[in-house]
């Protein structure tokens, strides 16, 4: 027997024969990254349903010093749940373990498998009264696992905090297939190095996430969501202060779009409502939450939009007034993302800046990408209260996407030094993989990277966990 063969059987008897995919067509969907731009290969696809298995598996690859790449959804954007192009991978898919396991309303906690669909964690809270606030436009096929592995943020992070902030323990399988027990839902505890932050945003090069505990919030009486019409993102930064000064706590989402943004929407996806008759440069969408009633929560919202708009800082503001239109008006911000899709490919910047810094730096990009390629578009929009940016550049009108695209690199270096110019990070939810492993190599100090691969090199020591990604 062969070791490839040897590996196989093994696998095989901790899963049984139906769950180690080995034929081309059967490992096809997992080896194609979410925007179809690249095709890895593996030696098998394995899915595991237990914990147990996760760690048989990984004790069984260590052995043959066979390399993992672990996946859950699938929805990632920088190649970091995909093989490479070597074949010599085994692709270990999560999906199985997708148990709610516990739900204790009087800690505020929820206890769950690493493959739960994100949507289903917030059906379950929803069953229990509470909230799970972590939002994002792939939670319907997006899992939990994905989502600590990347730190993912999302619409909701002003208010709640990115998935760091909604975890208070984990379940890890470490790259010796030992299983590390830290399933603890505690607030307050500090005996020693924080194991479970080392996971998190670690994108499966650690070790793997298989359970967590995820801290749960009290579910809003009433929500009240707000269009806002603006002549800058610096009047959209006064905005945001404007209604944090006002409305505190209550406010839980503040997304930025331009006036390109919503173009692009009503061109791709015209049944959607148009908030406005007449164009204006950018957009804040608006929400607040309230513990106490929608009349309050509508009063403090108009009354702080009033302010603004007798302030000169907003040129016009659309209310919702039912439950549809509110999510009328989130279902534009979250189809600018496929409204661009549709119009072709583009060059995505997932960026992050402080935000004293990001009226100037969408002023001082936007200039230095017309100087280097004149007519190039900007699409840019985000969850500006907490700094993120969706930076992304599409060709000229009536130019090929394909041949636009070979000025990545170029584009990329733009982008990126003007970033870190802001002292800011050039990647704020979406992680680095393999796609900004590079380019991350450049922005990071020595020290950093030097910290970074001592971590790897001691809870990695054979470096089979996700091979590739980040280092």
């Amino acid at each position: 027997m062969t070791e490839q063969q040897g590996l196989e059987s093994a696998l095989r008897a901790i899963v049984g024969d139906t769950h180690v995919v080995l034929d081309e067509a059967g490992m096809a969907p997992y080896l194609t990254d979410w925007r179809g731009r690249f095709t890895g290969r593996a030696r098998a696809i394995v899915l595991p349903a237990s914990t147990g298995e996760v760690a048989a598996i990984v004790s069984a690859c260590a052995a043959a010093r066979a390399p993992i790449v672990p996946q859950g959804g699938r929805t990632g954007l920088v190649l970091g749940s995909v093989p490479d192009a070597a074949g010599d991978a085994i692709v270990l898919s999560l999906r199985r373990l997708n148990r709610i396991r516990q739900v204790d309303s009087f800690n505020r906690t929820m206890v769950v498998d690493a493959g739960c669909i994100l949507q289903d964690i917030q059906g379950a809270a929803l069953d229990a009264g509470m909230l799970f606030p972590l939002s994002l436009a792939a939670e319907g096929s997006c899992t939990i696992g994905g989502n600590l592995s990347t730190n993912a943020g999302g619409t909701a992070v002003l208010r709640y905090g990115n998935t760091r902030e909604l975890c208070l323990g984990l379940e890890v399988v470490t790259a010796q297939g030992a299983v590390w027990d830290g399933l603890r839902g505690l607030r307050k505890d500090t005996t020693g190095y924080d194991l479970r932050d080392l996971f998190i945003g670690a994108e499966g090069t650690l070790g793997i996430i298989t359970a967590a505990v995820l801290k749960l919030h009290p579910l809003p009486k009433a929500q009240r969501t707000a269009m806002v019409a603006l002549d800058s993102p610096g009047s959209a930064l006064d905005l945001l202060v404007l209604l944090q000064e006002r409305c505190g706590a209550a406010l839980t989402g503040f997304e930025l779009m331009s006036e390109l943004c919503l173009r692009l929407v009503a061109t791709h996806f015209p049944d959607l409502p148009r908030p406005f008759a007449a164009p204006h440069p950018q957009y804040a969408l608006v929400e607040l939450s309230s513990s106490e009633s929608g009349e309050h929560a509508a009063a403090l919202l108009e009354a702080a939009l009033g302010a603004a708009l007798d302030a000169g800082m907003a040129r016009d503001a659309v209310l919702a007034s039912s439950t549809a239109q509110s999510l009328g008006l989130w279902k534009v911000r979250e189809s600018i993302s496929p409204a661009q899709a549709a119009a072709g490919k583009n060059i995505k910047h997932d960026i992050s800046l402080p935000l004293s810094a990001i009226p100037d730096f969408i002023a001082r990009t936007d200039a230095a990408l017309q100087a280097a390629f004149p007519g190039c578009q900007v699409v840019c929009f985000g969850h500006l209260g907490d700094g993120n940016l969706h930076y992304n550049v599409a060709p000229p009108e009536g130019r090929g996407h394909e041949d636009f695209l070979a000025h990545q690199d170029a584009i990329n270096r733009i982008v990126h030094d003007s970033v870190l110019a802001s002292k800011g990070s050039i990647s704020a939810e979406h992680g680095i993989g393999a796609l900004k492993r590079e380019e991350l190599a450049r922005v990071k100090s020595p020290v950093e990277l030097d910290m970074m691969r001592a971590i790897k090199a001691a809870l990695d020591p054979l470096g089979i966990m996700n091979p590739g990604k980040i280092l």
